[in-house]
């Protein structure tokens, strides 16, 4: 890959540069030679990612409760982190009965996993209102919130991953003279 050699000159705050060239996602060519007399060339790719927060201090005692509450368009969730064995409830239903694509389940695991206590903690939920979308991504939105009262030191990092921020949009009203909120009835010359 061209470039390879290079060290990246944009150092984030906080990390050597050494580090940031570990973190970079690379793809390098491997070339053997066979019996035959072939060379085969093989693509290698190493992905990195993000390691957990390790001075995550969030205290564990049997009787620790954190709540918040996560919102997404219309969906509500009321979010009650708890000591346990990384066991999601949400309305009384297991996570993968809940939300059965996979894609909805890792977005809702992101923020226990960046701080590593997925397995550490359980998530009990309440959720009305909105899609199924909108309510896996009001739960991700609470589980963060949570861990932000759990832990205020974590906020930074959070906030950095974008698991703070409340995603504001909604849908846009009808108005009226219009068929929906921006579509116009045919226009007719004469």
């Amino acid at each position: 890959m061209p470039g390879a050699d290079l060290v990246p000159d944009l150092v984030p705050e906080g990390q050597t540069a050494i580090a940031a060239e570990e973190a970079v996602e690379t793809e390098y060519e491997v070339e053997t030679v066979s019996e035959d007399g072939e060379t085969i060339v093989a693509v290698s790719e190493e992905v990195v990612e993000e390691q957990p927060i390790a001075n995550a201090a969030i205290d564990l005692a049997k009787d620790a409760r954190y709540g918040a509450t996560g919102k997404r368009k219309r969906a509500i969730a009321r979010v009650t982190l708890k000591p346990g064995k990384g066991v999601y409830l949400i309305n009384g239903r297991e996570l993968n009965e809940m939300f059965p694509r996979l894609t909805l389940q890792r977005n809702i695991r992101q923020p226990l996993e960046a701080v590593g206590y997925e397995a550490k903690m359980d998530v009990v939920a309440l959720i009305h209102g909105g899609g199924v979308s909108a309510q896996a991504d009001a739960l991700r939105h609470g589980i963060s919130r949570a861990l932000e009262k759990a832990d205020p030191n974590l906020r930074g990092e959070l906030k950095r991953r974008g698991f703070l921020t409340r995603d504001s949009r909604v849908v846009e009203r009808k108005k009226a003279g219009l068929k929906k909120a921006r579509k116009r009835p045919q226009f007719s010359k004469r």
